[in-house]
């Protein structure tokens, strides 16, 4: 009921009202019942003004993640239906593949599992993810795709795309994509994904796609600090204001998330999204380290192709790079 209400608010725009025996005719409630709902609202930060013979007006909203603040402002149609919200869990991908081995058949594709903190969160190759309360976004998106095992991961890549240009949306700051999946911006980290599979030989199972996004951080540790960087570090380091709700943010994301699965599904490829991601890849046309356990080498990125691999010129031969094992850095640090 909450989440309606706050949907029917935000509807009317800024500054304007919108009756209570409006919202009592349209929720089928009592207006006690909408107050108390107004009520449990202002209590969670949310500036709501009643006038006499006007109604509610949503003046202003708190920076939040909770169940009802996400499904408000979420303008997706299937990604994030439903939302899972937790104040604190252990790992959104790891609930996100507990939800996935629960439900039978396709029931719970596009659920999205959000929490405010996690434990034990966990990045690329077991790397810890720091995921304390009120600074950042950590969701997992479920998903049951009918896709070949072998195309699997290349949704980590559909998913990077979308959240740079999420965060672009949501806070007007300009990102790249590190290849394969890391957002940057200024050269340093604001967004790590992880993405897990349950698989048969032919056959998906399940796959979650987890995200974190560096909103409110201040500062690092000192071995993360020369690598990694947060939305509202590079807003001030622009002279402006980081106002970035972390709500709204989420809701771009998943948008973003939703219309590129639906181009990566009609090939099962990267073909039709290359071309984009290539043009917000930082490494395209620089030279780069690749950090292969069979040895290292140097080259020039030439950007991916249509599976997603890193096309680097190796001398006079092209060498297609898979992620997995492998890495890529810059000649001289990160990027």
């Amino acid at each position: 009921m909450k989440t309606k209400i706050l949907q029917m608010l935000r509807q009317q725009g800024e500054g304007t009202y919108r009756s209570g025996q409006e919202l009592c005719r349209q929720l089928g409630v009592s207006r006690t019942a909408v107050w108390k709902y107004i009520k449990q609202l202002k209590e969670e930060g949310y500036v709501i003004e009643a006038v006499q013979n006007k109604g509610y007006c949503l003046l202003s909203a708190p920076d939040i993640l909770s169940k009802s603040e996400v499904e408000s402002v979420l303008p997706t149609r299937w990604v994030g239906h439903p939302v899972y919200y937790y104040d604190e869990i252990d790992s959104t991908n790891t609930q996100a593949k507990r939800l996935g081995e629960e439900m039978e058949g396709k029931e719970g594709h596009g659920a999205v599992v959000v929490a405010d903190k996690q434990s034990d969160g966990r990045g690329r190759r077991g790397r810890g993810w720091e995921s304390p309360h009120g600074k950042g976004v950590f969701f997992t998106i479920l998903l049951k795709p009918e896709v070949e095992p072998s195309n699997a991961s290349m949704l980590t890549l559909v998913m990077a795309l979308a959240a740079a240009k999420g965060i672009e949306k949501a806070s007007g700051l300009k990102t790249a994509v590190k290849w394969p999946n890391d957002i940057v911006i200024h050269g340093k980290k604001v967004v790590g994904i992880l993405t897990e599979m349950s698989a048969q030989i032919d056959y998906v199972n399940y796959i979650v796609i987890g995200t974190g996004i560096n909103v409110h951080y201040r500062e690092f540790p000192e071995e993360l600090a020369h690598k990694a960087t947060s939305l509202d570090l590079e807003l001030e380091r622009q002279g402006l204001e980081p106002m970035v709700s972390r709500a709204a943010l989420l809701g771009a994301v998943l948008e973003a998330f939703e219309h590129y699965y639906g181009v990566f599904m009609e090939t099962q490829d990267l073909s039709m999204l290359a071309e984009e991601y290539n043009a917000c890849l930082i490494n395209c046309g620089r030279k780069v380290r690749v950090l292969d356990p069979l040895g290292e080498y140097e080259g020039k990125a030439l950007g991916i192709e249509a599976r997603g691999q890193l096309m680097v010129e190796r001398g006079k031969e092209v060498v297609a790079v898979s992620s997995g094992e492998v890495s890529v850095r810059g000649i001289y640090g990160y990027v």
